[in-house]
């Protein structure tokens, strides 16, 4: 609590602090059974590890990390390199963190403004609710921003995405319902040069992966977008539901080899257990975690950092 001239009001928690508290079902469903299973242990055998296996699936780590970790520990074994199980928690910890770093790379540097990003997903992952957290984190950070309200299908999308417009205080391109989704883009592009603005964020139609006449939509759009900025979209954020596990994956791997997705935004981690699957989608797709979100308001969208999230897993 911080005290003032008119008593005491809550202090607002920090970036690790909200990390801690997003992620805490994922770091119980993980470490907490790591911890169970370590429990009075003292020698790391096959049926230890025979039940490591089982713990780390079930955290939705992944079975093809699972079985590198695994084997790793194998070797470690064989080579009298590993005894103690705090040796053994260390070289889970460090390798779950190798996968989070291996797809890390830097923001595109957009060498003049607008930056486009467009935000692509599934109906229900929080595509919209995403587009306007980051719309707040940019104008926070002090820039311009400007929505495009491209998903012209679902009948509350472009409304939604308005009540964003206002909370966050970002003008919103947009057409009636049903109209051409490219050329409400063509159309905010424009607007953004025109205005001077940094950032266009694009929100596209939420849609099924498995629908290739709606994907072949959002190759439409970003050879729009090309028409008035050769390089853009300069980012491709795919949202994926936390909460979805490994069918997230799935999701992940259609829409990468479609619409070209750059980066990840992983929503609702606050609400389960299965926030592991950061790892696999790391880990097999080489692409970068960018965001997560970790509650309902505007500042719950945190940066990922592989370093922060794995040190706030394994936090005791």
């Amino acid at each position: 609590m911080i005290q003032t001239l008119f008593g005491s009001v809550p202090q607002e928690p920090t970036f690790f602090e909200k990390l801690q508290q997003g992620i805490r079902k994922t770091r119980e469903g993980l470490t907490g059974k790591l911890e169970d299973l370590f429990a009075g242990k003292k020698v790391i055998d096959a049926d230890l590890l025979d039940e490591l296996e089982y713990v780390l699936i079930g955290a939705d780590i992944g079975v093809r990390t699972t079985g590198e970790i695994l084997e790793s520990v194998k070797q470690k074994l064989d080579r009298k390199q590993l005894k103690e199980i705090d040796e053994l928690r260390a070289v889970i910890r460090e390798h779950l963190l190798e996968a989070l770093r291996q797809p890390e790379r830097p923001l595109p540097q957009v060498k003049q403004p607008p930056a486009v990003v467009m935000v692509i997903g599934v109906n229900g992952a929080g595509k919209t609710t995403s587009i306007g957290k980051l719309a707040a984190r940019y104008k926070l950070e002090g820039h311009s921003v400007l929505l495009a309200a491209a998903d012209t299908f679902r009948a509350a999308a472009i409304e939604q995405l308005e009540v964003w417009g206002q909370r966050t205080g970002c003008d919103v391109i947009r057409q009636k319902q049903g109209a051409d989704p490219s050329a409400v883009v063509y159309d905010a592009i424009q607007a953004a040069i025109a205005r001077k603005v940094d950032y266009i964020i694009v929100d596209t139609a939420g849609r099924l992966h498995t629908k290739d006449n709606l994907m072949a939509e959002l190759e439409k759009i970003t050879r729009t977008t090309r028409k008035l900025i050769p390089d853009a979209p300069h980012e491709v954020l795919l949202v994926l539901d936390g909460t979805t596990g490994q069918n997230g994956l799935e999701q992940a791997k259609r829409f990468t080899e479609t619409a070209g997705a750059t980066g990840i935004i992983l929503t609702k981690l606050d609400g389960t257990a299965k926030g592991g699957v950061v790892v696999p989608i790391a880990r097999e797709l080489n692409l970068p975690i960018r965001y997560i979100g970790v509650g309902e308001k505007a500042d719950d969208l945190l940066p990922f950092d592989a370093t922060e999230f794995i040190h706030s897993i394994f936090k005791n």
